[in-house]
């Protein structure tokens, strides 16, 4: 089953290098976007907002990709009780960047996305708002 091991050692190289290139690709996406919307007089006010809300969103989803390939890591190659420890750290860890990246995205704790107005704007709860 060496060989196994080796595909799937391989596999996991490849979704590493996918998470990390969502990170870098889209960073410098995010980057050429910020300096469009800077040159540009209409849209220069929220460009870095909108820098920092993308920028969030490429390691959001980079670090995502990232767990999925420590996941498959852990589980098919490498399952000893210090590596499944590792994981759990290396998981806790980013669930906590992804939380802090998800308040920074949204600019509103999780438990309060519900409250969001459409635009993205936190209003009044909504059974308080409502007339009759």
């Amino acid at each position: 089953m060496g060989s196994y091991d080796h595909v799937i050692s391989e596999v996991v190289k490849v979704v590493e290098a996918f998470g990390a290139g969502i990170m870098v690709v889209g960073g410098l996406g995010a980057f050429l976007v910020f300096a469009f919307r800077v040159l540009r007089t209409e849209t220069a006010s929220g460009s870095y907002q909108e820098l920092r809300r993308n920028l969030s969103r490429c390691i959001l989803l980079g670090l995502e990709v990232l767990i999925i390939a420590d996941i498959v890591r852990t589980i098919i190659v490498d399952s000893t009780i210090e590596s499944v420890t590792v994981l759990g750290i290396i998981v806790v860890i980013r669930i906590l960047l992804s939380f802090s990246l998800e308040v920074e995205i949204d600019g509103v704790w999780p438990w309060r996305r519900d409250q969001l107005e459409p635009g993205g704007n936190a209003s009044a709860p909504r059974d308080q708002s409502s007339s009759g």
